[in-house]
C-alpha cells in the first residue's frame, strides 16, 4: 500500500522541478530576444554610441574631446551601449516572459491589473530616459563646461567613464518616473492612504533633494533637475491614486450602502 505522504512529496518535487524548467525556458526566450535585437543593430554600434555622446559633444568647449584610455575601450564601450539599447528594445518581450511565468499564480483581478501596470511602467521608464537625454544631459554638460572654463584646462572625457555616468542618470531618472506607479500601488494595496501621502509630503520633498544631491553632480541646477520632477511625479501619483483607487473605492462603498 503506497504512503500518501510519500506520494504528496513526490508530487511537490515534480511541481517544483517543472517550475524550474519553465523558468529556465522563459529566461532563455528572454535572452534570445535581446540577442536577436543586438545582432540586428550591432552594425550601427558606432552610430548608436555617437548618438549617445551627442549631448556631451555639443557642449564641449573648444579643444574638448572624448578620449579612450583603455586599449579595448573603443570596441567594447560601443558594444555595451548597443547591448543596453537592445535590452531596452526587447524589454516588452522580457516583461512578457516574466508575466507568463507568474500569471498562473495570480487571481483574475490581479491579472487585469498587470497589463496596464507593466505597460505604464515601461512607458514611464522610457520617458525618464528621454528626459535625461534631452533635458538633463545638455544642462549638466553646459554647466560643467562653464565651471571648467576659468581653470584653462582641456575638458576631455573617457568614453567608459561617460558610459557609466549616463547609465547612472538613465537609471536614476527612469526610476524617478516610476514614482506615480509606486504611489498608486501603495494606495491600492492598502499600505498608505491618499490622506497619509499628503501628510508626509514635506518629508518627500526633503527626501527628493537628498536623493538628487547623492545621484547628480554637485551643482544646484543638476539637483533641481532631478528633485523637481520627483516632487511633481509624487503629486501626480497622489492624484492618480485618488482618481483610480480612492475615488473608485468611495463609489463602491456608496453603492454597497445604497444596496
Amino acid at each position: 500500500m503506497s504512503d500518501p505522504k510519500h506520494s504528496q512529496d513526490e508530487g511537490n518535487e515534480e511541481t517544483f522541478i517543472s517550475h524550474l524548467v519553465e523558468l529556465r525556458d522563459r529566461i532563455i526566450r528572454a535572452g534570445i530576444s535581446v540577442i536577436v535585437v543586438f545582432f540586428a543593430i550591432v552594425y550601427w554600434s558606432a552610430d548608436i554610441f555617437r548618438l549617445l555622446a551627442r549631448p556631451l559633444l555639443a557642449n564641449l568647449p573648444p579643444g574638448g574631446r572624448m578620449i579612450v584610455t583603455d586599449v579595448t575601450g573603443s570596441f567594447f564601450v560601443p558594444m555595451k551601449v548597443t547591448m543596453l539599447v537592445a535590452l531596452v528594445i526587447a524589454l516588452p518581450v522580457v516583461l512578457y516572459q516574466i508575466w507568463a511565468f507568474v500569471a498562473p499564480g495570480l487571481y483574475q483581478h490581479e491579472k487585469r491589473l498587470v497589463a496596464p501596470l507593466v505597460t505604464s511602467s515601461y512607458l514611464l521608464f522610457l520617458c525618464g530616459m528621454a528626459f535625461a537625454y534631452f533635458v538633463v544631459f545638455p544642462t549638466v554638460f553646459r554647466v560643467m563646461a562653464h565651471y571648467n572654463a576659468p581653470l584653462g584646462a582641456e575638458m576631455s572625457t573617457d568614453i567608459d567613464n561617460y558610459l557609466s555616468f549616463v547609465l547612472t542618470m538613465f537609471l536614476a531618472f527612469g526610476l524617478t518616473f516610476e514614482v506615480p506607479i509606486v504611489v498608486v500601488l501603495l494606495v491600492r494595496m492598502g499600505v498608505l492612504t491618499v490622506k497619509k501621502l499628503k501628510e508626509i509630503r514635506p518629508y518627500v520633498i526633503v527626501g527628493a533633494f537628498v536623493v538628487a544631491a547623492v545621484v547628480t553632480p554637485p551643482d544646484v541646477f543638476s539637483q533641481l533637475i532631478l528633485a523637481v520632477p520627483l516632487i511633481v511625479l509624487y503629486e501626480a501619483g497622489i492624484l492618480a491614486a485618488w482618481l483610480f483607487v480612492a475615488k473608485k473605492a468611495d463609489v463602491t462603498d456608496g453603492e454597497s450602502a445604497t444596496g
